[in-house]
This record gives structure tokens, sequence and C-alpha cells, in this order.
């Protein structure tokens, strides 16, 4: 993925940005244009409006890779899921902070923002959510909350600063 790219899509992968259609109230991640869920697509255009998932959930359904993607090598094996969010959409993500043993389905789990790789040729450092588990009490682990557009900034002017060295 080019570093551009990365920055456009930033606030979704900082902050799980979505959309809601204000017709029907079904929740999209990444956000839509169009509502496929109400019966006239067109009455939904121009009403999606944004909103920023919990980042809870559950899992849905796991698996446990061993043969990993590029950039990915040094984190095998790990377990990639399919994450229920509590407001509905499906999210696949990175389960961290458990060995992959303990991981099962319906397992409570709750968005946290992390590395996800680095760009070895540009040495620029891409980060985004995964998935560590909920604490069984009903409290939560410690996370990262949802990133301001402050620190966004601040990170952007380091990672381009490294990028020029």
């Amino acid at each position: 993925m080019t570093v551009a790219r990365f920055w456009r899509e930033t606030p979704r992968r900082y902050n799980l940005g979505g959309n809601r259609c204000s017709a029907c109230t079904t929740v999209y991640f990444p956000p839509r244009a169009v509502c496929p869920t109400c019966q006239k697509h067109r009455q939904s255009l121009g009403k999606m409006e944004p909103f920023t998932l919990s980042g809870d959930g559950e899992v849905f359904s796991f698996t446990l890779v061993h043969e990993a993607a590029e950039g990915f090598e040094m984190q095998v094996p790990y377990v990639l899921a399919l994450i229920k969010t509590t407001e509905g959409p499906l999210l696949t993500g990175q389960i961290v902070d458990i060995s992959h043993e303990e991981v099962h389905i319906g397992m409570r789990v709750r968005a946290a923002f992390r590395k996800l790789r680095e760009d070895g040729r540009a040495g620029v450092i891409h980060y985004g959510y995964k998935f560590s588990p909920a604490r069984e009490n009903g409290g939560r682990e410690a996370v990262a909350s949802p990133v301001s557009q402050e620190a966004l900034a601040r990170a952007a002017a380091r990672t381009q600063g490294t990028a020029r060295t």
C-alpha cells in the first residue's frame, strides 16, 4: 500500500470510522456511499451519516496463520479473526495479547491501536487496529483510545521526517 493511500485511510484505521444509514440505521465499516440494506437504494444517497464504532466485539471465527503475507513473516504463527462488532459490522483483525491456544469463538475483544508493519524501503511505520481480549468481569484491558487529530499530525510529521533520512 502506498504511503498516500495509507494516510487517506488514517481516520478509518485509527478511529474505526464507518457510517450509518439514517433511513434504516444499518452501520457499515468501511463507509459506503449507498445502503444496500434499504429496499430502494437510491433513498439512502446523501443520507449516510459518519459513525465511529466502539471497538467492542466478539470473535465470530478465526484461523491460525502459519504462512504470513509479506511484511508479517516475523509474527507467525498469529491469529487472524472475524470480529462481530457490537454495532453489527464484521471486521477482520489480528488477535494480540493472548496465546493462540486461548482464542475461542465468542471471546469478547476490544480494538487496540498497534503497529501493523514497517515499510523497509522507506522506513515508514504503519499503524492500525488489532484486537485484544476484553476482561471477563466487564472491565477492559488497557487499550488505546481513538486518536486525536493533533496526535495524527505529530505522527505524520515524525513519519515524514523518518522517510526522508
